[in-house]
């Protein structure tokens, strides 16, 4: 693995302010996601590595941003981060580095647009699932445009129809088995992400999980819908073929990852209404190794 300053010597980054910007959105990342971040350093091409570090960041900050405070610090916020992108950035590194990468790589400013709309319509106002058509509204409003703004980089010019399809399949299977990582956070913060007619399906009420009722209705539920995960996975993994050849290694990385994760949360069962289901430790240094040395 190159050190920091080859990888952005050789993505052409050389002002020494440009490099300073990057260098603290790939800080953030770390810091935040550190298997991703790991991912991209170790095995994505060099020249590739600083314009997606950025746009993950960036896709961090409009995460966390649409997810914290009130609905006014909320709305304020993201105003201020299209403010910022507008003026180059602004006094935000992660901003400025972000908004270098985009002219850079030429991405369409439709999914910046798209993503910031959605973060404060689809996720700071974020209200819950009745049913499975809420939830591809919910993709194709915030996740998906956010899945671009950092994966779009990889193209130059932006990715072309398949490509952003193969990765609306990706945002699909990632988001499922994401809510279901997450579901103990979730419910202990008062969001369910769980389609409501499913649970009616299985005679599951909210109460029963966030009361973490191991009954044999809850199991069902929990059952089926890792099941739905696990079928959008397997659609989700010609990602990969649909990557550039430099973050082909990346894009299967990210799939193993997901399936290990999958697999964690069905062995927990009702267990993951009490905890959040992690990577572990092990595990994705094994599969960082093993996509590394090509095993």
């Amino acid at each position: 693995m190159p050190s920091w300053r080859r990888t952005l010597t050789a993505a052409d980054i050389a002002d020494p302010a440009l490099r300073a910007d990057y260098t603290a959105a790939a800080r953030r990342v770390l810091g935040r996601e550190k298997a991703p971040y790991l991912a991209l350093r170790l095995l994505a091409a060099p020249p590739l590595v600083p314009y997606l570090t950025a746009g993950l960041a960036f896709m961090n900050l409009v995460d966390d941003i649409a997810e914290n405070g009130t609905a006014e610090e909320r709305s304020a916020g993201l105003a201020g981060l299209a403010e910022g992108l507008a003026a180059g950035g602004g006094t935000d590194p992660v901003l400025r580095a972000y908004a270098h990468a985009v002219s850079v790589r030429g991405l369409p400013g439709h999914w910046i647009t798209d993503f910031l709309a959605g973060a404060e319509s689809a996720e700071a106002g974020f209200t819950g699932f009745a049913a499975e058509a809420d939830f591809q509204a919910y993709l194709d409003a915030y996740a998906w445009p956010g899945i671009t703004v950092f994966t779009g980089l990889q193209y130059p010019g932006g990715p072309d129809r398949e490509q952003a399809a193969a990765w609306r399949r990706f945002v699909d299977a990632a988001q499922r088995v994401d809510f279901l990582a997450d579901l103990a956070g979730d419910l202990a913060a008062g969001r369910l992400c769980l389609p409501l007619d499913r649970l009616a399906e299985h005679g599951v009420t909210r109460a029963d999980l966030e009361q973490h009722r191991d009954t044999a209705a809850v199991r069902a539920l929990l059952a089926g819908e890792c099941a739905l995960a696990r079928t959008s996975l397997d659609a989700a993994r010609d990602v990969v073929g649909h990557a550039d050849p430099g973050l082909r290694r990346v894009g299967r990385t990210m799939l193993e990852l997901m399936a290990h994760q999958l697999t964690l949360v069905e062995r927990a069962g009702p267990a993951a209404l009490r905890r959040d289901i992690g990577y572990g430790t092990l595990a994705p240094l094994r599969i960082l190794t093993r996509t590394a040395t090509g095993r």
